[in-house]
């Protein structure tokens, strides 16, 4: 298994997103978060940081967990969020629309 493979996990609080996120593993990677975020409830920080991809799918991942989150009343942060997916979420005026992506200038 590569090391850049697509992980999700739940560490407390924390939603952990890591490796490769590709069109060949969004959709079991966006399952995944989905039952960890349905399971976790309350507020959640999805830590982006270790992403080695800055990709559409990726975004499209992210709102889903976002509409999900808001139909069960679940906060969600996102954090270490790369220059270039914040460009690509910008690019999209998608930026407003993911809580933590928004330009601080």
């Amino acid at each position: 298994m590569s090391s850049d493979a697509a992980t999700i996990e739940l560490d407390g609080s924390t939603l952990r997103v890591a490796g490769a996120v590709d069109a060949s593993t969004v959709v079991t990677l966006r399952n995944r978060g989905e039952a960890l975020i349905q399971a976790a409830g309350g507020s959640l920080a999805v830590d982006l940081s270790g992403l080695v991809t800055a990709h559409s799918v990726v975004l499209s991942m992210l709102l889903c967990w976002q509409r999900l989150a808001l139909k069960n009343q679940t906060v969600l942060s996102f954090e270490g969020v790369s220059d270039r997916l914040r460009s690509l979420a910008a690019l999209s005026n998608l930026d407003d629309q993911i809580p933590g992506f928004a330009s601080h200038s």
